[in-house]
């Protein structure tokens, strides 16, 4: 079974507590709801919010061993790296990807605000 700290309904600062994750360029940060995901260990679960400024991207596909779902809060968000291999998502769009599917790179114009939950298969 997952399990999360419990936490009841606060308000989210969202202007502090922001940080680069491992493995992504400046400009793009997570802020931390909920959770820890142990990637070393398969084991946890984290909520967290992933926001992009204006224009920045990422370069290369990304691929991991935990389930993710992801939700669009708001601005743009582009998947892919070319013109005829690029798809564009507005605000209220949403993905469930499996463990192994590669996705991206990513990119956004105006920047964009993410909502995602990422967790192991319980054993």
């Amino acid at each position: 079974m997952i399990q999360k700290e419990h936490k009841e309904f606060h308000a989210v600062d969202l202007k502090a507590g922001w940080h680069v994750p491992p493995g992504y360029p400046p400009g793009i940060e997570q802020k931390i709801l909920a959770g820890h995901l142990d990637e070393a260990n398969h084991k946890g679960s984290r909520t967290r919010l992933l926001r992009f400024l204006p224009g920045v991207f990422t370069t290369k596909p990304f691929i991991h061993k935990y389930w993710e779902e992801v939700y669009l809060l708001s601005g743009d968000l582009i998947v892919g790296n070319t013109v005829d291999n690029e798809e564009k998502f507005a605000a209220n769009t949403y993905a469930c990807r499996p463990p192994g599917v590669y996705h991206g790179p990513f990119r956004s114009v105006t920047g964009c605000l993410l909502l995602e939950i990422h967790y192991f298969d319980p054993a």
